[in-house]
């Protein structure tokens, strides 16, 4: 294999040494953090190596994410916080990271239309991604939102200035907004802007490249499930951070084929010196793209340059898709984990799909030059995972509630280990220790390395979907109702 090289250029957007200010390592997205002094358990009863715990809401699918002192984090609105937003809503909530106290919170109605554009209790689902002063996120009405980390605080910047119209239901007078409401300081509502049609909830953690946001548009099939009705609807696109104009989109006719929605977010990296997107479409294809160095000096949206695709799953159907829906045996395949770099390879998994698919699915190895698979390990019957890769290993989950340790080089199964309940989250690395939680609330740390070792096994009695978040010192695990900080005394 040629060499490989990944660029770890510092930028704003590592605020402080050791923040996490988007999922997963800045652009490459690996789960694998260098954090030490750890907990390898903790007691939610006696509450030893709790440092805090807060109260959510009773759905919650973001990871956390900890930058300039605070914590990002989205859920629903069961649990209010200030009485002028009441009923279903999505809320992101923004805390100090000394004690979990609410600074301010970003509540968005759902949207009126269809159900299965925003599904009821779910909240908002997207991470932010955090560069200085400045907080990136998709809503759940599909809104490429940029926010104030001070909230209202520091007033109402702009150009945005209708926080109160944004409140507030359709046809509804606007709300005035107070200081537990965030300030908006763009807005990019990419139903109208790009003609996407959201499924079910909105899931991006964008991805910042100088000037440019690259995102998932999280555009999918309609409330039959066997219908696409935004055929044209771009699955990744480019937006510019300071004002939110669209800028550039894919042009590779991926909805026709997406199978269920877009929910894979981008990686990025310098591959033998050429700047690299690479995006795993709802279509179960993984594409490598040039960046957008340069925006178009009109208003045109440009097409981003492909320089090579991979399809994940090649013997599966490719058109009429939708009439595999509820076919275990046969159909197309989805993505929806990140692409992950790590020691000159791109991992991917992927495969049927957790809804509606057939059961079956892989965590693959990709030359990330030219697209070439080097190794296919299986997995159980669908998989939500991004992969981690550490110390020679790669270690992913399935919904069968299996994590898999897998050797680098050969994609030789290591070992595995068997956890109560379907996995929605990643294995996230740091310390020696790998942090894992699934949908019935069974908490785990495993010791990493070719010999399983189980270090903490809990109940937690609350579903996780979201990945372990691991900054300055402490341990962040969201079930859907709590968000617990753990670190030794």
């Amino acid at each position: 294999m040629s060499f490989f090289r990944v660029a770890f250029t510092l930028l704003p957007i590592l605020s402080f040494a050791a923040d996490q200010p988007q999922w997963g390592q800045a652009w490459t997205r690996n789960l694998v953090s260098d954090e030490k002094h750890l907990p390898e358990n903790f007691d939610p009863i006696t509450r030893q190596n709790v440092k805090w715990v807060m109260d959510l809401g009773t759905q919650g699918h973001s990871t956390p994410v900890v930058a300039g002192g605070r914590i990002f984090i989205g859920t629903n609105n069961a649990n209010p916080r200030d009485p002028k937003h009441v009923g279903d809503r999505g809320v992101f909530m923004c805390l100090d990271e000394k004690d979990g106290h609410l600074l301010w919170q970003l509540v968005v109605p759902k949207l009126e239309d269809d159900k299965y554009f925003d599904w009821p209790d779910v909240g908002m689902s997207s991470e932010a991604t955090v560069e200085g002063d400045r907080a990136y996120l998709v809503t759940n009405r599909g809104e490429v939102v940029c926010l104030d980390v001070h909230g209202m605080a520091n007033g109402n910047d702009g150009p945005y200035q209708d926080e109160g119209k944004h409140l507030a239901l359709r046809d509804q007078p606007a709300l005035t907004p107070g200081p537990l409401d965030a300030d908006i300081v763009w807005l990019l509502d990419m139903k109208e802007a790009c003609g996407i049609w959201c499924h079910d909830n909105a899931h991006s953690s964008i991805l910042i490249r100088g000037d440019h946001l690259y995102l998932n548009t999280g555009t999918g099939v309609d409330n039959t499930h066997r219908f696409i009705r935004k055929p044209d609807a771009p699955s990744l696109i480019v937006v510019d951070k300071n004002t939110g104009k669209y800028l550039a989109r894919d042009d590779e006719h991926i909805a026709p084929n997406i199978f269920h929605a877009t929910w894979s977010s981008p990686s990025f990296a310098e591959v033998d010196g050429k700047p690299t997107i690479f995006f795993c479409g709802g279509n179960g294809i993984t594409y490598a793209f040039e960046t957008l160095e340069s925006a178009s000096p009109t208003d045109a949206v440009v097409t981003l340059t492909k320089r090579w695709q991979y399809d994940l799953d090649p013997t599966a159907p490719k058109t009429q898709v939708h009439q595999f829906t509820q076919n275990k045996l046969e159909g197309p395949s989805n993505i929806y984990g990140m692409p992950v770099l790590a020691g000159g390879k791109l991992f991917i998994a992927g495969g049927g799909d957790v809804f509606w698919g057939k059961n079956e699915s892989w965590l693959k190895c990709v030359d990330p030059h030219d697209g070439k698979e080097i190794w296919s390990h299986p997995l159980g019957k669908h998989t939500l995972t991004t992969a981690a890769v550490h110390d020679g290993l790669v270690y992913a989950t399935d919904a069968d509630g299996v994590v898999h340790c897998v050797d680098e080089k050969t994609g030789e199964g290591i070992w595995t280990h068997a956890m109560n309940g379907t996995f929605w989250a990643s294995p996230v690395i740091a310390d020696g220790k790998i942090y894992l939680g699934t949908r019935k609330g069974n908490f785990c740390v495993l010791a990493t390395g070719r010999e399983k070792k189980v270090l903490c096994n809990l109940e937690l009695k609350a579903p996780i979907s979201a990945s372990t978040t691991i900054a300055n010192g402490v341990v962040y695990v969201a079930t859907m109702k709590q968000l617990w900080a753990l670190a030794l005394p």
